[in-house]
């Protein structure tokens, strides 16, 4: 059993070239670690000193706001990454929690290992560039969700990105993600359905 570690080199293979010799320098880092549900892997306020490749299980991204409700960020499914990247980069605060929402495998990925992975990959620059463009559109096309979309738009948009999220995650971090309330996201689910059917 690998571990995952093949599903990261896919994945690392969509972003850059990789050879054979370079793989078997960057394996040798991977190592998966096992987290409970609910466990805390990131606090909000503390340094996100880790990315997080999920192998499987699922993670939430979330923050408190000024009244310490819980606001859901965004999901991360099995083979994508979790972290918060600018706490991550700059060793400044984080300004997110990462919980998991089942029991979850993933790799983990420390600032001092993708230093290193720059040095070995004859593309590792690019490969940085590349998952910090991804974590950009993740925060831009979130914004523009809450601004531009409307609830309906939202939750459409939810179920294609996330597949079967409504089966695995609680319904309050569902209206939570969504920013609407328990009882409208039951309203959008219940004419969803009905539009779908006709």
């Amino acid at each position: 059993m690998d571990n995952g570690i093949e599903n990261i080199h896919h994945l690392i293979l969509k972003y850059i070239e990789i050879n054979e010799a370079e793989w078997a320098l960057c394996r040798s880092f991977f190592k998966t670690s096992s987290f409970k549900k609910k466990d805390i892997l990131v606090k909000q306020g503390e340094v996100c000193n880790d990315i997080f490749f999920v192998v499987s299980g699922l993670l939430r991204i979330y923050f408190l706001d000024e009244k310490g409700e819980e606001k859901t960020f965004h999901f991360c499914l099995e083979n994508t990454f979790a972290t918060d990247y600018e706490s991550f980069l700059k060793g400044i605060p984080s300004n997110f929690s990462i919980q998991a929402m089942e029991n979850t495998k993933a790799i983990i990925i420390t600032s001092e290992m993708l230093q290193s992975f720059y040095t070995i990959l004859r593309y590792g620059d690019k490969l940085g560039r590349l998952i910090a463009e991804d974590y950009f559109f993740i925060i831009n096309d979130k914004i523009k969700s809450m601004y531009i979309h409307s609830a309906m738009e939202r939750y459409k948009n939810m179920n294609s990105r996330f597949p079967k999220i409504l089966q695995r995650v609680s319904q309050h971090y569902i209206a939570s993600y969504l920013n609407i309330s328990s009882v409208h996201l039951s309203r959008l689910k219940y004419a969803h359905k009905k539009n779908n059917q006709n």
